[in-house]
């Protein structure tokens, strides 16, 4: 067995009788040049949770660290490794380039925005009595949507609103 898979194993068994609570573990790590998945799969094991690194999740890392909260150890290799956490429940963790996070979250984004913005219109009328519709159409069609449009009535002081129902 390497050296080390041997700190490893100590290290997980020092963490696992620190703590009752998954959460409360602090760790003791000591380590050069690992690579970064052993080193995350040692910090779920610990924090008791699942994890899935993307193939591309590489980086060789050293780490020396005493008495530390096990997230907190994480967030550090995060950062230190320029990869980034996307938590898909509270028991699953998933590891990224924090590029590719970025574009995955973008992506959806702009998926969510675009099925929003793809639903029926609906056409409102809206009869003003303190205001002028000529005055207030420019200030409302700030706030539609790009397939939103409103024209006023100016005979009956009417706005007429079409938007996408939301």
């Amino acid at each position: 067995m390497s050296r080390m898979m041997n700190a490893l194993l100590a290290l997980t068994l020092v963490a696992a009788t620190q703590a009752d609570a998954p959460q409360d573990a602090r760790i003791d790590i000591d380590v050069k040049d690992a690579d970064v998945v052993d080193v995350l799969r040692l910090l779920a094991e610990v924090g008791g949770i699942n994890l899935v690194a993307d193939a591309d999740t590489s980086c060789r890392a050293t780490l020396t660290l005493k008495s530390v909260p096990w997230p907190q150890a994480l967030d550090v290799l995060l950062r230190t490794c320029g990869l980034a956490d996307d938590w898909v429940s509270d028991t699953i963790l998933r590891v990224a380039s924090m590029e590719r996070i970025r574009a995955e979250y973008e992506e959806r984004r702009k998926y969510e925005e675009s099925k929003k913005l793809s639903g029926p219109l609906e056409t409102r009328y809206r009869k003003l009595d303190y205001a002028r519709a000529r005055e207030m159409a420019p200030i409302l069609a700030k706030f539609l949507s790009p397939r939103g449009s409103v024209v006023f009535d100016e005979r009956t002081n009417t706005l007429i609103i079409t938007d996408v129902v939301r």
